[in-house]
C-alpha cells in the first residue's frame, strides 16, 4: 500500500493509477460528506465530482503537513459550500428572536435511529437549513465564520440552526413514536 505521501507524488507525475487510487481511498468518505450537504444522492455526486477536480488541481499545494483524508475533506465541504452558493435563489431566514421553542428530544429518543435515517433527516432540511446545520455542528464552523462563508448575518446563522434543530427534533419525535408503537 502507499502511503500518502508517495501516492501524492505519483499522482502529480501523472500516473493515472495513482489517481484512481487516490479516488478508490477517499470517494466513499468523501460521498458521505458531500451527500450531508446535498438534496439527493444525484447532487452529492455532481458535488463530489466537482470535489475530486479541485483535489488533483490542487494537489500541489498539498503540504503533507496533515493528512490528506482532513485536505480532501476540507475541498469537498468547500466544494458543497460553493455549490449551495452558486445555486441559491431564495434562503429561507428568520430572526432569531423569533425562535423561542427550545424542547430537546432526548438521547434515549435517538438511539434507535440508524445513520442512514438520521442523514435522510438532514437532507430533506431546507437549504439554509442544513447548511448552518452542517457546517456548525458537524464541521465545527462558529456563527461568525458560516455568516461571513454564506454572506448572512450571525443572527440569521443562529436562527438558521435553531430552525434546523427543532424541525430534527419534530421529525425525531415521530420517528420515535412510530417505532414505540410498532414495538407496543
Amino acid at each position: 500500500m502507499l502511503s500518502e505521501a508517495q501516492l501524492v507524488k505519483n499522482c502529480l507525475a501523472g500516473k493515472a493509477d495513482s489517481q484512481e487510487l487516490l479516488y478508490r481511498r477517499f470517494a466513499s468518505r468523501m460521498f458521505g460528506v458531500c451527500l450531508r450537504y446535498a438534496k439527493n444522492k444525484m447532487e452529492a455526486e455532481d458535488i463530489m465530482q466537482e470535489g475530486f477536480i479541485k483535489v488533483y488541481q490542487n494537489l500541489k499545494h498539498f503540504r503533507n503537513e496533515g493528512s490528506l483524508e482532513g485536505w480532501v475533506r476540507r475541498i469537498m465541504v468547500n466544494t458543497s459550500i460553493n455549490y449551495y452558493k452558486s445555486n441559491l435563489k431564495y434562503l429561507q431566514t428568520l430572526d432569531i428572536d423569533d425562535c423561542t421553542n427550545h424542547e430537546s428530544v432526548s438521547v434515549a429518543a435517538t438511539d434507535n435511529i440508524s445513520l442512514k435515517t438520521l442523514l435522510n433527516l438532514i437532507q430533506k432540511l431546507p437549504e439554509g437549513y442544513r447548511m448552518v446545520f452542517n457546517m456548525y455542528v458537524i464541521e465545527g464552523y462558529s456563527h461568525r465564520e458560516i455568516a461571513e462563508t454564506l454572506g448572512v448575518s450571525e443572527n440569521t446563522s443562529k436562527s438558521q440552526l435553531s430552525r434546523a434543530r427543532k424541525v430534527l427534533q419534530e421529525k425525531l419525535k415521530t420517528i420515535n413514536a412510530v417505532c414505540y408503537e410498532q414495538t407496543a
